[in-house]
């Protein structure tokens, strides 16, 4: 029951924050950016400004909702070129073996051993910020993880008898790869990403508190929560919402890996039930 919960709390979280984001000029009361009057400033959080306004007049409740938008996006694509450089760099390096094997584990423990937050300030300085940025520099820090786990998959796998049936057949190296292993091992990297999207999410969130990441006036939580750090004991309502946001955000990920990974892994579901 308590694993049923996980999944279902964490993915109508995660839902609901897709909604928010993809419906946002619907939902939104005023333009994010566009709409700001001085004579609105700071308004305290009512009937007529449901989350308050910040000290340009803008409102917080329109620019939260947008804010989604720019989590998720880095989310989602963060993660998926993580991924796709995991699986790639961890398939090909536990199916050859060799000194493949050793290059790519050498590089994997490199990326282990640098923050991957440190990394990403690095890239950036180098990029400038802006969402491109973001993206780049977040997706090249966290694939070590999924690198590890597609490669213990693929050694795992590559000794299976449809393999060798596989490799009579005439299959070549590539064919196998994606035909037979990597549908096998679609379940933890399923998991792990879900878990990063959470990750990343916080990682953009920290960078954009830091000033490198989307240009503002656009917000984004990360943005909002650095520029309300002076009004914190004035206008707290300014910090509280974008970090609300960010908070079930990444609870609704945390909650949704978690429940994943008990359905698609039976040795975890046992030990827990």
């Amino acid at each position: 029951m308590k694993l049923r919960a996980n999944l279902i709390i964490g993915g109508a979280l995660f839902a609901l924050a897709i909604l928010v984001g993809v419906l946002a000029p619907w939902l939104a009361h005023t333009d994010p950016v566009l709409d700001a009057n001085l004579l609105n400033a700071e308004e305290p959080p009512g009937w007529t400004w449901w989350f308050g306004t910040d000290d340009q007049g803008r409102d917080i409740y329109s620019r939260v909702v947008y804010g989604a938008r720019v989590s998720l996006t880095v989310g989602i694509v963060s993660q998926l070129i993580n991924s796709v450089i995991g699986v790639a760099l961890g398939l090909s390096a536990g199916y050859w073996g060799g000194w493949w094997d050793d290059v790519v584990n050498a590089l994997t423990n490199v990326m282990l051993a640098i923050p991957s937050l440190i990394f990403a300030l690095a890239i950036m300085a180098v990029l400038g910020p802006g969402l491109t940025s973001l993206l780049i520099a977040l997706g090249l820090t966290n694939w070590s993880f999924t690198c590890r786990i597609a490669r213990a998959s693929a050694l795992s796998l590559r000794s299976q008898g449809y393999v060798q049936a596989a490799t009579v057949l005439g299959y070549g190296d590539l064919r196998i790869m994606i035909t037979q292993l990597l549908p096998n091992m679609l379940g933890p990297i399923v998991v792990i990403g879900t878990l990063g999207m959470g990750s990343a999410v916080l990682s953009e969130a920290a960078l954009s508190f830091l000033g490198l990441g989307v240009r503002p006036p656009f917000p984004s939580w990360g943005s909002m929560l650095s520029d309300a750090r002076d009004q914190i004991t004035t206008a707290p309502w300014l910090s509280v919402f974008p970090g609300l946001a960010i908070f079930l955000t990444v609870l609704g990920l945390n909650l949704l890996g978690d429940g994943l990974r008990d359905i698609l892994d039976p040795q975890s579901r046992s030990r827990r039930t």
